[in-house]
């Protein structure tokens, strides 16, 4: 038994080393391949950086597929360039607000009341002993007037209550020289706007003066749900349809337009969104929180980049132009599908991210890092040597 052992020892001593060889030969041909959660970014861009839709040859050298996208580096010498390509998202208009006199004013369908008191004895206004008559729900016509009976047809559309009490007290004075006139008004259900949708309270509301604002019906309904992301106002007047966020109404004022009858107003979420995936710290959709959103901070919403796979220098913005926005004399993209590329190891790409818009629809792709695999395959090494000592 003891020769027999003898025998045996050397050819274990060879046989080891052989075995390690070659497993690790398969792994380090196996780390070319290894399971990655993003793309390197020669893979992403086709083993090359293509501008406007250039070709890249492969290994070979053989003629390369035309690309049908383009790579676009982000700094701060092209911004201005980008800025100036057709925008991807169109603004609603909006009506500037134009202050009005806190009054309230008759409008036809308004119900008038007015009382008419007197001090005569024969009055014709009044019975005997009477000395005050009230005419009650007069209802302002579609010609803007009312009728009294003595006078006729009255115009009162347009004036303020106290101006047509007035008005009203002028026309009397040819039946009774020292007829006094009380007025009382009542708005008409024409003389409402409706808040469709998005506050606690929806519903219509009576217009109470000509100041009326958007933000103070939007106070009467109880204020916006708190759970709207980036709450977007939308007031349908006629047959035009206008839009803005909560946000630019409370931070411009003159954005606080007054109200007319018959509008209606509805507040709803963004609806505006951009993805996150590969080496990012998050994949996933994300909505908008505000109106104006640029890479950086977009960046910063996703969790950044991962420590560990991420490539600093190959942040990738994806985004898709329509046809029409295409240009060949560099005002526009110049294919409809464009890569545009950010470095975030340099002092340049930080500042141009922070001012390079995001879009609806953007995707933000983090690649992976080269060193990565490189790690992965040290780490498999490093475990088979563990293994090999213990032998």
């Amino acid at each position: 038994m003891g020769t027999v052992a003898w025998r045996d020892e050397p050819r274990l001593g060879r046989t080891l080393p052989a075995a390690f060889a070659a497993c690790l030969a398969l792994v380090l041909l196996a780390g070319c391949t290894l399971p990655r959660g993003a793309g390197l970014e020669s893979e992403v861009l086709g083993n090359g950086s293509l501008t406007g839709g250039a070709a890249s040859a492969d290994e070979t050298g053989a003629e390369a597929t035309p690309r049908d996208f383009s790579v676009e580096p982000v700094t701060r010498a092209l911004l201005p360039r980008y800025a100036a390509w057709p925008a991807l998202e169109e603004r609603l208009n909006w009506i500037t607000r134009q202050p009005e006199p806190a009054n309230r004013i008759i409008d036809t369908g308004d119900q008038l009341a007015i009382t008419i008191w007197t001090a005569e004895e024969n009055s014709l206004l009044t019975a005997p002993g009477q000395r005050a008559i009230t005419m009650q729900q007069l209802t302002v016509s579609a010609a803007g007037e009312i009728f009294l009976p003595y006078i006729g047809n009255v115009r009162v559309a347009g004036m303020s209550p106290d101006h047509a009490r007035d008005r009203v007290q002028e026309e009397f004075a040819a039946v009774s020289n020292n007829a006094q006139v009380q007025l009382e008004m009542t708005e008409g259900p024409q003389s409402t706007v409706a808040l469709v949708g998005g506050v606690t309270n929806p519903g219509s509301y009576p217009i109470p003066n000509q100041d009326f604002s958007i933000l103070e019906l939007l106070a009467a309904g109880g204020g916006v749900h708190n759970a709207i992301h980036n709450p977007q106002v939308r007031l349908m007047r006629g047959g035009a349809v206008y839009g803005t966020s909560v946000e630019r109404l409370y931070a411009e004022p003159n954005l606080d337009t007054t109200l007319h009858r018959g509008d209606r107003v509805m507040v709803a979420a963004d609806e505006r969104y951009f993805l996150s995936l590969g080496a990012t710290g998050s994949e996933s959709r994300h909505e908008f929180p505000r109106d104006e959103l640029t890479a950086l901070e977009a960046m910063s919403i996703v969790g950044g980049v991962s420590d560990n796979r991420a490539n600093p220098k190959g942040i990738l913005i994806l985004r898709e132009y329509p046809a029409s926005a295409v240009r060949a004399d560099g005002s526009g993209p110049p294919v409809t599908r464009v890569v545009f590329t950010i470095d975030l190891t340099s002092a340049d790409g930080l500042f141009s991210a922070g001012r390079f818009p995001i879009y609806s629809g953007d995707l933000i792709y983090g690649t992976e890092s080269p060193l990565s695999s490189a790690q992965a395959i040290l780490g498999i090494f490093g475990s088979l040597l563990s293994v090999y000592d213990r032998l």
